[in-house]
């Protein structure tokens, strides 16, 4: 009678070790981190090469919003990179750029601020202004010279949260805060090369 009462209770404990386990790990999943999804990505001809398009959707988990509303400016970085395949060498990469877009809060004016390279804009919410980081619009990522007419190349791109760009005290934190983990998969597509830019 004490053996079939012992079965039952070992049964449950090892059910709950198993089950308290599985959270345990998949909590500390870096897989099952926040991440940016790739909606579409497209070149358009721009003239002098081609522009990159791109659309992204995420949402910054509150960690990373209070860091931002405390005033510590985070920075997104898009890669694009193109390469084609040689059977006879390795892969040739024509292109393989990056562009960082930093968001700051200015606690005086209650202004989020959203700028990369010499262009700002100012937004009156989060909202607004991560919308214009989740679409990265005419790009210029290819000139002309830099493929061949009539050649097929394999483009990839993809948006991370910069860790590396921040202030040196905050990139220690985040190296081990799986919170200001950001980034999405490289989205892959195919581009062939006009005989001319238009």
């Amino acid at each position: 009678m004490t053996i079939k009462r012992f079965f039952p209770l070992r049964h449950a404990a090892v059910v709950w070790t198993a089950l308290a386990l599985f959270v345990s790990l998949a909590a500390a999943d870096p897989a099952l981190a926040d991440t940016i999804a790739v909606q579409r990505a497209s070149l358009q001809s721009d003239g002098s090469g081609w522009s990159l398009d791109a659309r992204f959707e995420f949402d910054l988990n509150s960690s990373l919003e209070d860091a931002v509303n405390r005033g510590v400016p985070l920075y997104f970085t898009t890669d694009f990179n193109l390469s084609r395949p040689r059977w006879y060498w390795f892969d040739e990469e024509p292109v393989n750029v990056s562009q960082s877009i930093r968001l700051s809060f200015q606690p005086l004016t209650r202004e989020y601020r959203v700028s990369t390279g010499g262009l700002q804009l100012g937004f009156s919410s989060l909202e607004e202004a991560l919308a214009v980081i989740k679409h990265v619009t005419s790009w210029h990522v290819i000139d002309r010279n830099q493929v061949k007419p009539g050649e097929t190349y394999n483009a990839s791109v993809r948006m991370q949260l910069d860790i590396a760009l921040m202030p040196k005290p905050f990139q220690i934190d985040a190296v081990n805060n799986r919170d200001w983990s950001l980034a999405s998969d490289w989205k892959r597509f195919t581009f062939t090369a006009a005989e001319r830019a238009k």
